[in-house]
């Protein structure tokens, strides 16, 4: 097996980056796997839904970020892995695992993935897809109300009290760290052009330094 070609992709809450790593992944199918910071949410089994539900979840120490590192240092040895599960409904990770095995690239994608210097120092590509504010609050209310069964209250508090803060603290500086900038998200077509053409040549064995 060739080695795995690791690409990180952040970006703020709701900016677009699982619509630009989905479509990736639809287009070079079984060539990539992806793997979510998100799974990799601390479990809180002793803890009631009450305060699990008031935890901030865009904080770096949220993470278990160190077993993702021994997760994505297991891939690129070609071992397999079983990555878990988290439950946003329940706000805790949920009990069981997906198996994950190794592919030629490998996207990491979340808000924080380029923070942590042990995750970049794995990445050949690290991406950071930056949206307006107000756009990826809209798209956060959508997806949070219809997808995480949370209320458009609750999603505004949360905004408030810990995604814009930790934002402004952690992720918007993670993007002096990127290698390439997407704005708009998947909206930028022409961006996206690029990056499958660019990483068809790395499939492809024509990978350049």
């Amino acid at each position: 097996m060739n080695r795995t070609y690791v690409i990180g992709v952040a970006g703020g809450t709701a900016s677009g980056k699982t619509t630009i790593v989905q479509m990736i992944k639809e287009y070079f199918g079984d060539g990539m796997e992806l793997v979510g910071h998100d799974c990799y949410y601390k479990a809180h089994d002793d803890m009631p839904f009450q305060e699990r539900e008031k935890l901030n979840y865009d904080h770096p120490a949220s993470f278990d970020t160190e077993r993702m590192i021994q997760d994505v240092k297991a891939l690129k040895a070609g071992r397999v892995i079983q990555r878990p599960v988290y439950d946003y409904s329940a706000h805790n990770r949920a009990r069981d695992t997906v198996t994950v095995y190794p592919r030629r690239i490998l996207m990491l994608e979340g808000i924080l993935i380029l923070e942590p210097e042990a995750l970049r120092d794995l990445m050949d590509l690290k991406i950071f897809v930056d949206t307006d504010a107000d756009e990826r609050l809209m798209r956060r209310i959508t997806r949070d109300t219809a997808e995480r069964g949370r209320s458009v209250e609750s999603v505004l508090r949360q905004y408030r009290t810990t995604v814009k803060p930790m934002h402004e603290q952690f992720v918007e500086p993670s993007k002096k760290y990127a290698d390439l900038i997407i704005p708009r998200g998947g909206r930028n077509t022409v961006a996206i052009a690029i990056l499958k053409n660019y990483l068809k040549k790395i499939l492809d064995g024509e990978e350049t330094e």
